[in-house]
């Protein structure tokens, strides 16, 4: 499967996964003056050069590429069972991201910034987080197209971003089992929501301590185990509402709440309208 995200003007991108037995095709023309960025993150990759050359990006590593002198076209043979992204950026675009820090990044400094540049190198877990969700994406937040936006800046900011030991970042992300971990907490409270594990429970089904675990969570999806799981409840409860397949009462106690009355009060606490009324509203 290949799709495409249009961040902005000259800032495109292009996922792809491959859930076959057979090699994935892509060929893509690019413009010259255009920064590529190949992020592979499960399996392997190889852009084909000409007849004779050829560069292969294997699991949880990066390429970039630029050349000023000439367009690079893209010729890519993704292998079965992979996972890729791609980020195509005009310079143009790319200098004003990064204008205050030029001098940072090496192929943008004065010296280099017209001579062709290449760098490969291994993914931190950090960055391969924020490259799973934007692949994904958040099927259950009803802006979906800002948030992979936001995903995409994220992993420029990872990517070129200056690592700093004292900077007080999150641990979880330098380990990709305590993320793995993080990820099954995710998992298990959204397949247990109408009776969801304690936080106790949770750390002792995942090998986590609790305050590991509530530090670790809220770095990586942004709020707590329980406010996650409240937005996640009431955005299913919503879309569950579009679909008119179930009346309010029914789908309280699908997640999990004892009266219809609770869950009119969270709805509304949420959404700012009666669930009655939302549903209302859509004719």
């Amino acid at each position: 499967m290949i799709d495409s995200i249009i961040v902005q003007k000259d800032f495109e991108i292009t996922t792809l996964t491959n859930r076959s037995a057979d090699p994935l095709l892509l060929r893509q023309a690019v413009k010259q003056d255009t920064i590529q960025l190949h992020f592979c993150i499960k399996g392997s990759g190889t852009l084909q050069y000409g007849p004779h050359y050829s560069r292969s990006v294997i699991s949880k590593h990066s390429l970039l590429l630029y050349n000023p002198d000439m367009a690079l076209p893209i010729d890519l043979s993704l292998s079965p069972q992979s996972e890729y992204i791609i980020f195509i950026i005009s310079i143009q675009e790319f200098h004003s991201f990064f204008s205050q820090v030029a001098e940072l990044i090496h192929f943008l400094n004065e010296e280099n910034r017209n001579k062709k540049y290449y760098l490969e190198k291994e993914l931190s877990p950090a960055e391969i987080l924020v490259l799973k969700q934007l692949l994904d994406g958040d099927r259950n937040n009803a802006m979906q197209d800002l948030y992979q936006k936001g995903k995409a800046y994220e992993v420029l900011s990872l990517y070129f971003g200056k690592k700093d030991e004292a900077s007080g970042a999150c641990p979880f992300l330098d380990s990709e089992e305590n993320v793995d971990k993080i990820k099954r907490v995710k998992h298990l409270i959204i397949n247990n929501m109408a009776e969801p594990p304690t936080l106790q429970d949770l750390a002792d089904e995942v090998g986590l301590s609790v305050s590991k675990l509530k530090d670790g969570f809220k770095h990586i999806y942004g709020e707590t185990v329980f406010t996650f799981l409240f937005d996640y409840k009431m955005e299913y409860a919503r879309k569950q509402l579009v679909s008119r397949q179930f009346n309010v009462a029914e789908i309280s106690y699908q997640i999990g709440y004892s009266t219809p009355s609770h869950f009119i009060h969270a709805f509304k606490k949420k959404y700012g309208t009666t669930p009655k009324q939302y549903v209302m509203s859509l004719t």
